[in-house]
């Protein structure tokens, strides 16, 4: 880079030096986990699935990473500084942290038998710089996926059979009842007052399984006492072990159809992680062109500084030259004109800077600018342009191919096409009669004390006993009863199933052509970003030579002014056409470094160029990313 250029960081660099070999390890500050903190009941197992689980409040405090960077009112970044705070701290890729926690809930749910519902946000687009003409990936490109796939047409919306209940239960009942009831016949009761004492229990244990079975044991009994005279026994205990099971043969049959929202929520965890990649691109992408940005107000601030001494030397001089009678006086005129048009430019520059210093640490931030320790902050980018690299680009077909692999775009369409057919699976089966085969064995038992009545009817003295009594007959069988049967329902038009599977055939076809559509636009988006660094570089090395021939230009007018050869207006005119140069150049560098960001973005390199690891930042600490200290300045 000329020195017209560089010499502001010139200053920098040497002090990056000095500090290179002082590596400080910076240890993110303990963030608040992103997790669902299990419930504590107070008898463990037993309470444990009735008590509500809890969330840790959001933490806004920022990594230490700050601490190691600010020193004198200064924040001395590089741009693996801001990729590293970006992870640290952004609040879009935050908010994505939680999204891998919302779909395992979901999957908790969907193992239960509940329905799907639709959680979390879409990708949020990175901050844009004060000023922005570079090469922007994905304008108009290819969709970022916003989330999974639901079990069908909405949030809690369940199209196809039912799921069943896959979490066990259990059930408990029990009563007392007194009743006292008049009799108009009182030779069946001998008594014109019939009083009978009831208590009855029951307890019940059902569930179900995804290949369409539900089983339901349940036990009961009844203890019965009258006032009455003619019972053979009294107080008398009946009770029964019963065990239901029910079977789908036709809909509802098989783990394929009664597992599919566990299928599909299982493909959206990968969905989720996905997305939670892509807001990593987004962001990492979108922090890199606001701090090359920085460094090119840097540079434009430096340029039109030089502008304006350039001018101020020009003024002296034709103040001198007009003392002495050798120049016009408009030419002090001319000047001044020259001179306040360069410290307007150099006004816009430096508020360019400052805002963009602000937009910056807003990103890099998660109380944005209202941090005490970053309100008052001036902001030292530590790294420097570079010319732009001449290194030949791989074919495009090549590119294309690494970009369709590397995309998580293309990886979430496909997985939700994979969970849509799913979901087919499911809807189709609706289209099926529904048949069910059923099954019901129960045992039987009745015991009492024999009344006189009993005893001359000669009731059996197996009847005759305590509750021991009836557990015994229950558990020997003594009385057993079967039943079994089948039910069959037959919709003579099925037209809502045919319309949900015709419907949702539609729309898997409708996704198919959408993701050949988003590999079309790959295509395109590699295309243009190959196209786009080439012609970056083209416009650098065009704007350099401009900005050479603008300073030579200026250099000899400057000689023959000083000779009378030429005019002050000519110079003045030269001074500007320099100043505009240099901005060209400066520009033509910002706008090299955002077409390489996009071609990075483009192929799905940004991750990997930037040595980012998905794993550290979902934990929210970037430790593969080490930070050099801010240089100590003296006071």
């Amino acid at each position: 880079m000329p020195s017209s250029i560089t010499g502001p960081f010139r200053a920098t660099l040497p002090l990056t030096l000095a500090f290179a070999l002082v590596w400080a390890p910076c240890s993110a500050l303990a963030q608040n986990a992103v997790k669902i903190e299990p419930a504590a009941g107070g008898a463990g197992w037993l309470t444990r699935p009735f008590q509500a689980r809890s969330v840790p409040q959001i933490h806004l405090g920022n990594s230490s990473r700050f601490d190691t960077l600010i020193r004198a009112g200064n924040l001395y970044l590089s741009a693996q500084d801001v990729v590293a705070l970006a992870i640290e701290n952004n609040l879009d890729v935050e908010v994505q942290r939680y999204a891998p926690l919302l779909a395992r809930e979901v999957l908790r749910r969907a193992q239960a038998g509940g329905v799907l519902r639709s959680v979390g946000t879409g990708v949020a687009p990175g901050p844009q710089s004060v000023s922005l003409q570079g090469v922007s990936v994905n304008a108009g490109g290819v969709a970022a996926g916003g989330g999974g796939v639901t079990s069908g047409g909405g949030i809690l919306t369940q199209l196809g059979p039912g799921i069943p209940s896959l979490d066990p239960s259990f059930s408990a009942f029990a009563s007392f009842a007194h009743s006292t009831s008049p009799q108009s016949n009182t030779v069946l009761t001998g008594t014109t007052s019939l009083v009978t004492d009831t208590r009855a229990y029951q307890m019940q244990y059902s569930q179900s399984w995804d290949f369409g079975l539900n089983a339901q044991l349940s036990y009961s009994s009844q203890r019965i006492k009258v006032n009455s005279n003619f019972f053979s026994l009294n107080p008398y205990t009946t009770g029964n072990v019963d065990l239901q099971l029910t079977q789908n043969l036709l809909q509802g049959f098989s783990p394929a159809v009664n597992g599919r929202n566990i299928r599909v929520q299982k493909n959206n965890l990968k969905v989720t992680d996905l997305q939670f990649q892509l807001q990593l691109i987004t962001t990492v992408s979108a922090v890199l062109n606001l701090y090359w940005d920085l460094v090119s107000f840097h540079y434009d601030v430096r340029a039109r500084q030089q502008a304006v001494d350039t001018a101020q030397q020009l003024l002296d001089d034709n103040k001198r030259q007009v003392e002495i009678g050798s120049l016009a006086e408009i030419e002090i005129t001319r000047a001044e004109s020259q001179l306040y048009a360069a410290r307007q430019d150099l006004v816009v520059a430096r508020t360019n800077l400052l805002q963009q210093e602000t937009i910056l640490k807003n990103a890099l931030s998660r109380s944005g600018v209202a941090t005490a320790e970053l309100s008052g902050v001036r902001i030292v980018p530590l790294d420097a342009m570079v010319v732009p690299s001449d290194a030949k680009v791989p074919p495009v077909e090549q590119l294309v191919a690494e970009a369709l692999e590397r995309r998580p775009e293309i990886q979430q369409s496909r997985i939700n096409l994979e969970s849509n057919k799913i979901n087919l699976v499911g809807i189709k089966n609706s289209l099926k009669p529904s048949l069910q085969a059923f099954a019901q064995l129960s045992n039987n038992g009745l015991t009492g004390e024999l009344t006189q009545y009993g005893l001359l009817a000669g009731v059996p003295d197996a009847l005759v006993g305590g509750y021991g009594n009836l557990l015994s007959q229950i558990a020997r069988r003594h009385y057993p009863s079967y039943s079994a049967g089948f039910s069959l329902n037959i919709p003579l038009r099925n037209r809502a199933a045919q319309s949900d599977y015709a419907t949702s055939l539609v729309e898997i076809r409708q996704n198919e052509l959408t993701l050949q559509k988003n590999v079309n636009q790959i295509r395109v988006d590699v295309q243009n970003a190959v196209i786009g660094l080439e012609q970056a570089r083209a416009r650098y090395e065009a704007a350099l030579k401009a900005r050479e021939l603008a300073g030579q230009t200026l250099a000899a007018d400057q000689k023959r002014f000083s000779l009378g050869a030429a005019t002050a207006f000519q110079v003045v005119q030269d001074q500007r056409d320099l100043a505009n140069a240099q901005s060209a150049e400066v520009q033509a560098m910002a706008n090299y470094s955002h077409a390489r960001i996009s071609f990075d973005q483009a192929i799905g390199r940004t991750l990997e160029i930037n040595g980012v690891s998905v794993e550290e930042a979902m934990k929210g600490s970037v430790n593969s990313i080490v930070s050099k200290p801010a240089p100590e300045v003296k006071p």
